[in-house]
């Protein structure tokens, strides 16, 4: 299920700037990078957006990086609900997800996100 547009990164701006100045943070077939409420544009009362960044080097076949790209999307739907308020994230997903489960990815992105202080 995709994420409702209020919650989605969109622009090449508001990736540039999640990727200069976010906190980092990563798992073994993740990694995360978050922008604070209040810096830049994102403000503290708008909701929580994300975006997703997957390579060719991940796999060269559309197929696969578009089923992680569900994948992690619909984890990330589940965990939205407890997600604090005006951060911007971008989740990088690495290599060797191809051999990785939703439940892998759920376990990790919950993690990350705790490491980060994001989830209330």
């Amino acid at each position: 299920m995709a994420l409702p547009k209020q919650h989605r990164l969109r622009h090449h701006k508001e990736f540039a700037a999640v990727y200069r100045y976010g906190d980092r943070c990563a798992s073994t077939h993740l990694s995360m990078r978050g922008l604070k409420p209040g810096f830049i544009n994102a403000s503290v009362n708008s909701p929580t957006r994300l975006g997703i960044s997957i390579s060719q080097k991940v796999s060269k076949r559309a197929v696969v990086r578009n089923r992680l790209k569900r994948q992690i999307s619909a984890a990330l739907y589940q965990l939205l609900p407890r997600l604090s308020q005006g951060w911007w994230l971008v989740i990088s997903v690495r290599a060797n997800a191809v051999e990785c489960e939703y439940g892998q990815f759920l376990r990790e992105l919950e993690d990350m996100l705790e490491k980060l202080e994001v989830i209330r």
